[in-house]
């Protein structure tokens, strides 16, 4: 055969390689597919066995991506000698000769040394590949830019969120609640914690995942520098009055063992620091002269929010159904109804509501005047449980503050089928002791009720049968303490209704109170109780 005639078409062929290369190096903006073609071209073509690719990296080059060659890891250092031992004959540049994008390491050719018509073959695909190299690192970095650029603006929304609650209050346990959601909701942190031991005012102590004592241990650790301290997996953050550290707060482990950036422990600095202040004035705030106003406004408030509370509860078919709320100041934050989904009467479905309210005062008898106003509004409808939750959430997250909003739970009831479902949007759980002793947790199926837009609830399904108690309760029940600091309990509160479960439903309520009171000893009441219990009768 005529070699010219050989020649034509090797060259063909290549050039038909090449532009097929060239479509599928400009088809993805991925700088690993642009890697892993060049490498199958090159090898496929070439019949090469091992083969790197190494890209700049400031000045240094790095191995991007090598086959065949199990001595080099990518992120490693590429240097020429230690891959001429390695079994790499030639490195051709990436790009510009003077300046290349990278190199490509090659082994030696399975039919010897490459041939002059594939040096050219070679060379044309390296400048090809340089244009889709190039194009896909700059396409990386905007990528890497825009996730920078994205997190910054997600902390500083957080911050402004944060800085116009803590505006919006002046009282210290707020503060604290708003601070250690942001926190634990901004890396969703599961164990965190946070003590705070100012002269003359009650301490702030709130832990999930850890032990108040530990925290209190944890004390000591800190020194005057205000530094950030490393404890097993929490790190610890001072809370400062002035030039005085007054509390610490405690982050543990990110999920996936990710690590907290330098970036981040900027961040959440900067949000304590403005917790601090904003702990530091509702401090101030309790030993001024304005507590006077506040009684004014705390009575106003009281007058509205008895007014929401039911007078009587409806009379259903096979239901015993009492409730009672006692509160911890002269207005609380807790609510509880009992509303018909549609025309009232004692054969109609009705939804069976507790509520827990932040904050206290007037504006909590206003956002509790809102959620009533809301719900019943929403039930003229008859619409699902789910949607009723949402709707209810879009509301009232467009209707009020930024640090207002309400856990509750939501409870379905058909007095005629027994049949039930609930939703419980970041509320305590509900406790369902059937009359074979068995008991069944209402879990959290949502997030708590105005704290942020567009949030979806799933809806749990359960039936009720005569003998069969439900009780649904705020969490000043669990959270009830002694003077020690022992908390109740969800146990606690279970084994009453067990105790109790032949009764009444009033008499299972007065019970729970009781063991309430029976416990706490004379301790304080520091957070408003809400009982409703139902009990499926024959």
């Amino acid at each position: 055969m005529d070699s010219r005639l050989t020649d034509t078409r090797l060259d063909a062929s290549r050039l038909e390689s090449l532009l097929e290369s060239a479509k599928l190096l400009s088809s993805s903006l991925k700088l690993e597919d642009q890697l892993r073609h060049l490498l199958r071209t090159v090898m496929g073509r070439l019949l090469i066995m091992r083969a790197v690719v190494a890209l700049k990296d400031g000045d240094e080059l790095k191995v991007a991506l090598a086959r065949g060659v199990p001595g080099l890891k990518v992120g490693a250092d590429f240097d020429a000698t230690h891959a001429c031992d390695l079994g790499l004959a030639s490195i051709h540049a990436i790009g510009d000769q003077g300046e290349p994008l990278g190199v490509l390491a090659l082994g030696t050719p399975a039919r010897g040394e490459l041939e002059p018509g594939e040096v050219d073959f070679l060379d044309a695909l390296l400048s090809l590949a340089a244009a889709s190299i190039a194009n896909a690192k700059a396409h990386d970095d905007v990528v890497k830019s825009n996730r920078a650029l994205d997190q910054k603006i997600q902390e500083l929304r957080a911050l402004l969120d944060l800085v116009r609650g803590l505006a919006a209050t002046i009282d210290a346990d707020e503060v604290a609640q708003m601070l250690m959601l942001t926190l634990s909701g901004r890396w969703a942190v599961r164990k965190h914690g946070m003590l705070t031991w100012k002269a003359n005012q009650p301490p702030i102590v709130r832990a999930k995942g850890i032990e108040a004592s530990e925290l209190e241990a944890w004390r000591g650790l800190l020194d005057e520098s205000g530094n950030t301290q490393e404890v097993g997996e929490f790190l610890l953050f001072p809370l400062r009055s002035g030039d005085t550290i007054c509390g610490l707060v405690a982050l543990g482990p990110r999920p996936a063992k990710l690590a907290y950036t330098a970036s981040d422990l900027d961040f959440c600095t900067g949000l304590i620091a403005q917790a601090s202040v904003a702990l530091d004035n509702a401090w101030h705030f309790r030993d001024t002269l304005y507590r006077q106003q506040l009684e004014k406004e705390l009575t106003l408030a009281a007058s509205i929010q008895q007014d929401l509370f039911p007078k009587q509860l409806p009379a259903l078919r096979q239901s015993d159904i009492w409730a009672r709320n006692r509160q911890a100041r002269q207005v609380g934050g807790d609510y509880y109804d009992v509303l018909p989904i549609g025309p009232c009467g004692p054969d109609t479905p009705h939804l069976l509501c507790v509520a827990d309210i932040s904050g206290k005062g007037i504006s909590a008898s206003l956002l509790m005047a809102n959620i009533q106003a809301t719900l019943r509004a929403l039930l003229s409808a008859h619409p699902a449980l789910i949607d009723l939750a949402a709707r209810t959430n879009d509301l009232l997250f467009a209707s009020t503050p930024g640090n207002k909003y309400s856990t509750a739970i939501f409870v379905r009831y058909d007095p005629v089928s027994g049949q039930c479902e609930y939703v419980n949007g970041g509320h305590s759980d509900g406790i369902l002791l059937r009359a074979n002793g068995a008991v069944e947790m209402l879990t959290t199926t949502g997030l708590p009720i105005g704290l942020f837009p567009k949030r979806e609830y799933e809806a749990v399904q359960f039936d009720i049968h005569p003998g069969d108690v439900l009780m649904i309760y705020s969490d000043g029940v669990t959270d009830a303490c002694t003077v020690d600091d022992f908390e109740f309990g969800v146990d606690r509160a279970v084994e009453c209704v067990k105790r109790t479960s032949h009764l009444p439903a009033q008499e299972i309520l007065d019970h729970v109170f009781q063991s309430i009171d029976e416990f706490a000893d004379g301790a304080p009441q520091f957070d408003d109780i809400t009982v409703m219990v139902l009990k499926r009768t024959d």
